[in-house]
């Protein structure tokens, strides 16, 4: 058993429900941090005990207003760090700048590797992170860092939620995901569908649609999913086409919720029975929209890792048997 004295957990303003929560699993209670602005906008934090050889996480997560609490972060990392702590951990549910991971165009920055620079620089001595948005991130830093995943917790939410799962098709909105799509299907024993994006035309404004480039969706439970939904187009495109190709009902399973451009009215009207998402992101705002938007909770799967990582245990066990037995918490 991991000992109370030596495992400090702090947050920022980005997630404080989810940071109690993973803080209530542990039985550790948070330690109390005042993160303020001052009126020119700087930020300015309070540390109101000792960390001195402790072994801290840091909970924070990269939504809403992403800057800001990225800015959080580092100055509570580089605080933790020159207030002596033995290890410094930062727990960040959904990384921020995670698309930004290579250069797709000329001048383009690689700014997720930016960020991976400035943890380091700050203090960070590992990272635990959930559905990274390319697995090579991990790759950014010369730190640990562990990608935890939520496909465990979508597969058992499939099995105990999703009434003829059995006959049912996982899909994949774009061929980047297909990786994740094919693992999903293979352990679940179906089949699996990709779908591609085409544009109209070669003008960027002008419309898209989708084609099913593999798989038939006809007559079956069509699962999509995901990592990241932003603006909701692509969820929207994705459900007309598989709604088009007679699939007879449509889940749509994505990890980070952003939710930040989307209208929430929309999803309400589109042909899926429901948008399951995590609270790596806050979704308290996004509920009261949408009667269609069911949030899983992740905070046992990052308790559990701060758990394991402070004990030196394998944390390799959280992508199986682990998550799928431990029970799917909706809020």
């Amino acid at each position: 058993m991991y000992h109370n004295n030596s495992i400090r957990i702090l947050a920022g303003n980005s997630h404080p429900e989810l940071a109690q929560a993973v803080a209530e699993r542990l039985n550790v209670p948070l330690v109390p941090v005042t993160v303020k602005k001052f009126s020119n906008g700087e930020i300015n934090v309070k540390i109101s005990e000792s960390v001195r050889d402790e072994d801290v996480f840091i909970i924070q997560s990269g939504c809403n207003d992403v800057n800001d609490n990225f800015m959080e972060l580092l100055i509570l990392i580089s605080a933790c760090k020159t207030a002596s702590a033995r290890r410094i951990t930062a727990v960040i549910p959904c990384y921020p700048y995670a698309r930004q991971d290579k250069k797709d165009k000329s001048r383009a920055p690689i700014t997720s590797k930016l960020v991976a620079n400035m943890l380091v620089v700050a203090g960070c001595d590992h990272v635990i992170t959930m559905d990274l948005h390319a697995s090579q991130i991990q790759g950014f830093f010369d730190i640990p860092v562990d990608n935890l995943w939520s496909e465990p917790l979508m597969i058992g939410y499939i099995k105990r939620r999703i009434e003829g799962w059995r006959d049912g098709i996982i899909v994949s909105p774009d061929a980047g995901g297909a990786k994740r799509a094919t693992a999903m299907a293979d352990k679940l024993g179906v089949e699996f569908a990709i779908i591609h994006r085409k544009r109209d035309g070669r003008s960027l404004s002008a419309p898209e649609h989708m084609e099913i480039l593999v798989g038939d969706v006809r007559d079956k439970v069509a699962i999509l999913v995901d990592d990241m939904i932003d603006t909701g187009k692509t969820l929207a495109l994705a459900a007309k086409t598989l709604h088009e190709k007679g699939a007879k009902q449509i889940y749509a399973l994505i990890s980070h919720g952003l939710l930040s451009e989307t209208n929430m009215n929309m999803i309400e009207e589109l042909p899926i029975e429901l948008l399951v998402v995590t609270n790596t992101i806050p979704q308290n705002q996004h509920q009261n929209l949408c009667k269609k938007l069911v949030t899983i909770d992740v905070s046992p799967t990052i308790a559990e890792s701060i758990r394991r990582t402070h004990n030196g245990e394998s944390i390799s066990l959280l992508f199986g048997e682990w998550a799928e037995t431990t029970g799917v918490e909706v809020i």
